[in-house]
């Protein structure tokens, strides 16, 4: 159970399948070895008719894990289940060479309370950070906002060292708020949407700001700290300030640096950011806060066209979000 675009809406499809009469129970993947077909935290839900969404396995053992759902299902027990992939049918998904995985089956109601999943999709659906806690022994579960700060930061879910304990990680999915609908968000925001972000294009100037120049993404046409405080000011947040221009890019930068945002990127030279340094040292921001934006943005990868600015963004914004600051 890592963020949504890892498990998908699979703890929301099951509770709405419970809630209309139809049976569910939820497929987690806890462990694997070798190369298995899907991270650790997959999901799979399948109703009392046999309806699905999701993967536990990309294909490979998909059939054997409904059959066993549907089982569990009508007996309302949990199951813990063991399958080795093949290198073959590894292969026909992409695979070098085969694994093992194992899979948790949770029926609703009856193994996973009703009352516990509607908070979890509560909590989802206000961008709450958690941790699943289930032992596959005793089938104890529980919720946990405080603890497994390293395994929410990194989106890890799996075993505890006792081998019992599964720790699934539901972070709010990520997002991307790009202040200024320039050329290099033009490239950004798609290859940003790829790596599993949500991007959010912020500009009072509805030219610049516009559908046609941002197709699918949301647009905010507003001053940016007031579009930020719309959006929020979490820590699966990254924000990205490429206009240039100290009117637009500063009051972003104020909110940013009042955030949760694990990653503040703004564009420049050194010689710019050497005068953003400035002006927010005489608003009164400490070193360690302005030390937080990322000043000229991007890695130092010899970028030369806003494509390759951009790809410099996204990679910087990567490893924050992966090795922290």
């Amino acid at each position: 159970m890592t963020d949504m675009t890892h498990c998908e809406m699979i703890p929301e499809k099951a509770l709405e399948w419970h809630q209309a009469g139809k049976a569910a129970i939820i497929a987690t993947v806890v462990e694997t070895w070798g190369s298995a077909p899907r991270r650790i935290g997959g999901q799979l839900v399948v109703s009392g008719s046999g309806e699905m969404e999701g993967s536990v396995s990309g294909g490979c053992v998909e059939g054997a894990v409904i059959f066993e759902a549907l089982e569990a299902l009508e007996g309302k027990t949990s199951k813990l289940l063991e399958y080795g992939v093949s290198d073959g049918d590894a292969f026909a998904v992409g695979l070098a060479c085969g694994g093992t995985i194992r899979v948790l089956l949770e029926p609703i109601g009856a193994v996973l309370p009703e009352e516990m999943l509607a908070q979890i999709v509560e909590l989802r659906k206000t961008r709450v950070a958690f941790a699943y806690v289930v032992n596959v022994r005793t089938g104890e579960r529980r919720l946990e906002r405080d603890g497994f700060k390293e395994r929410l930061r990194l989106d890890r879910s799996g075993l505890e060292e006792d081998q019992e304990t599964f720790v699934g990680v539901h972070n709010p999915p990520l997002r991307l708020v790009i202040v200024g609908g320039v050329h290099i968000a033009q490239s950004l925001s798609p290859m940003a949407r790829l790596a599993g972000f949500e991007p959010i294009i912020v500009d009072p100037r509805e030219g610049f700001g516009s559908a046609d120049r941002f197709p699918g993404d949301r647009i905010i046409n507003e001053w940016p700290d007031e579009a930020l405080a719309q959006i929020g000011r979490d820590s699966r947040t990254a924000l990205v300030l490429l206009t240039h221009d100290p009117k637009l890019d500063d009051p972003a930068l104020e909110f940013g640096l009042g955030s949760e945002y694990f990653y503040i990127g703004a564009l420049g030279s050194k010689r710019t950011h050497a005068k953003r340094v400035e002006r927010f040292e005489k608003k009164g921001y400490s070193q360690d806060q302005i030390g937080r934006i990322c000043g000229p943005v991007g890695l130092n990868i010899g970028s030369a066209t806003p494509a390759e600015i951009a790809v410099s963004i996204l990679a910087q914004m990567v490893e924050k979000l992966r090795t922290g600051p």
